[in-house]
C-alpha cells in the first residue's frame, strides 16, 4: 500500500490517471484481428484473470493502455455483459496510490462500491470496481499496482 496524507481528503487521488480501457470482446483472436493486424497496436501480454474469469490482452495505446477482455466462463461479468448485446466498450481503469484510501474516501462519500475490499487483478495490481449509478453511467476501476511495472 503506498502512504497518503490523511490531512488531505483528496491525498489518495493525487496522481489520478488513466491507467487503461477496457474492450469486452467475445474472442480475442477475432478482437486482434482489428486491434494488433489493422489498427497497428503492439500486445504486450496475455493473462487469465482468474478472479475476474477473463482471459486478458494488454495492448500499447500511448501512455495508457487497451486491455481485451475475453470471457472465460459463462458466469463471468464479461460474459454476462455480452449476453446483453452490449459488447464494446466496459470500463475505465484509473490508477490510484493507495486503493484503499480511495474506497474509504468514496464510500464516506455516498458513492456506490461494487467491491467493498481490493481484489486481485492483473499485472500483479489490487483493484476494486465502483458502481455505473455513482459515475453516470461509467463503470470505473480503480488500480494498485503492488510493484511498479509497465504503464
Amino acid at each position: 500500500m503506498n502512504a497518503h496524507d490523511p490531512r488531505d481528503p483528496l491525498s489518495c487521488f493525487a496522481s489520478l490517471e488513466v491507467d487503461h480501457v477496457a474492450i469486452a470482446v467475445p474472442s480475442l483472436d477475432e478482437a486482434l484481428k482489428f486491434w494488433r493486424d489493422q489498427l497497428g497496436a503492439e500486445v504486450l501480454e496475455f493473462e487469465d484473470v482468474p478472479s475476474q474469469q477473463v482471459r486478458v490482452a494488454f495492448l500499447s495505446t500511448g501512455a495508457s493502455k487497451t486491455e481485451l477482455l475475453e470471457p472465460t466462463s459463462p458466469d463471468s461479468p464479461i460474459a454476462k455483459f455480452l449476453a446483453q448485446g452490449r459488447k464494446g466498450l466496459h470500463h475505465v481503469a484509473y490508477r490510484v496510490p493507495d486503493i484503499e484510501a480511495a474506497l474509504l474516501r468514496l464510500r464516506e462519500r455516498g458513492a456506490r462500491l461494487i467491491h467493498e475490499t481490493p481484489i486481485p487483478g492483473s499485472r500483479n495490481t489490487r483493484v476494486a470496481f465502483v458502481h455505473p449509478g455513482s459515475a453516470q453511467g461509467v463503470l470505473i476501476e480503480l488500480v494498485e499496482h503492488c510493484q511498479e511495472g509497465p504503464r
